[in-house]
């Protein structure tokens, strides 16, 4: 007997990405004005800026504050993206070396590689940039009191520089501020490592680009999940057509995080757990205390989860340096995006007639299709 949903905790897992982030603003709207608030949210990089947005603003200005530093950021070039193929493109490599060369507003800064900086800067000789002002941004927009104070879970990966581990800022026992955001996002040789406690950290995209196997990986959950993994580079795409689109390929693979490959394994381990579990039921008597049996009973996950895949997904090849490109034309075009699967996504009669799943896990992907419906 197909069963109904039970009460779900959602979880929101941002990807890193640069510019293509305004993608999940995009989708967070939608979710937004579907009425669903997430529980808790794991961001890397550009995905982490997301989160603390949304963490730190009460749910009638998360949507506006997104937008406030979407608008921000995209501030330097607004001119529209043309129709034409070739014209886009040369207009969004023009966006790049303008972001490349003065800076992003209220984002990052270009050194100014004078004497002085270079001796007596450390940041100054590993990096190109500062990120003083995202952390100025941050401390503007977002109340970190909010983030702290623990309604929303929020988790924010890292890499330390001196070990190579991976880290994540969880506030369930981190106070949580602008630079441990900046820090998941310092993505070298752009900026600088941020110090933390007595340690450097970089972006965590260098280790793994998405939070999804750290959450897949927690446990003590009394309700089921629902996921919402967004993700700004697509693992599948088309076979490039010159060396820029090389470059862009490369990128997307690179940075995709193997997304699918995770869900996939978390899926099958999923379907292992319910059937050891069905299996230990029909034991004797004699056997339920067995040493065995009571330590595979341990490996048990009550709880159903449902994976939905966000995947940005372009029609053509984007600019090589896509996740650099912070024009207002490609922020609105990235952030409506987002709205419109999303908005696919939860209109779906596959998603409005959903049902527990059987075997403990269900994965949806049912924007990918939105441009042929």
């Amino acid at each position: 007997m197909r069963s109904v949903m039970r009460p779900v905790q959602n979880i929101l897992v941002f990807q890193g990405g640069g510019a293509l982030g305004a993608y999940q603003a995009g989708t967070f709207q939608a979710l937004h004005e579907n009425g669903i608030q997430p529980d808790w949210l794991a961001g890397i990089s550009i995905g982490a800026i997301n989160s603390v947005i949304i963490a730190g603003s009460p749910p009638d200005k998360q949507v506006e504050n997104l937008r406030h530093f979407w608008e921000l950021v995209s501030s330097q070039l607004s001119a529209p993206l043309s129709p034409q193929d070739q014209m886009k493109r040369l207009f969004k490599d023009w966006s790049v070396v303008s972001g490349a060369i003065a800076g992003i507003p209220g984002f990052f800064s270009p050194r100014l590689l004078t004497p002085y900086q270079l001796l007596l800067n450390p940041d100054a000789r590993i990096s190109h940039y500062d990120t003083d002002p995202l952390i100025k941004t941050l401390d503007e927009i977002v109340d970190f009191d909010r983030v702290n104070q623990g309604d929303v879970r929020v988790s924010l990966g890292a890499v330390n520089v001196r070990s190579g581990n991976f880290a994540y800022f969880d506030n369930l026992d981190t106070k949580i501020t602008s630079r441990h955001v900046a820090a998941s996002g310092a993505l070298p040789p752009g900026f600088p490592p941020i110090e933390i406690d007595g340690e450097h950290y970089w972006d965590g995209g260098l280790v793994s680009n998405t939070p999804l196997q750290y959450v897949l990986a927690a446990d003590g959950f009394t309700n089921d999940l629902c996921i919402f993994q967004v993700d700004l580079f697509p693992a599948r795409g088309q076979l490039p057509r010159d060396l820029l689109e090389v470059d862009a390929r490369a990128k997307e693979i690179r940075y995709s995080s193997r997304t699918r490959m995770n869900t996939d394994e978390f899926a099958r381990k999923q379907i292992l757990r319910r059937a050891a579990r069905r299996l230990l039921e029909k034991l004797p008597p004699e056997l339920q205390d067995d040493e065995d049996v009571m330590l595979l009973r341990t490996a048990g996950v009550e709880y159903d989860v449902t994976v939905v895949h966000l995947i940005h997904r372009p029609e053509t090849f984007d600019s090589h340096a896509m996740d650099a490109e912070f024009s207002r034309a490609t922020m609105e075009s990235n952030w409506k995006a987002g709205y419109d699967d999303a908005m696919h996504t939860l209109t779906h009669s596959k998603w409005k007639h959903r049902r527990r799943p059987k075997n403990g896990i269900q994965i949806f992907d049912l924007a990918r299709d939105r441009v042929t419906d």
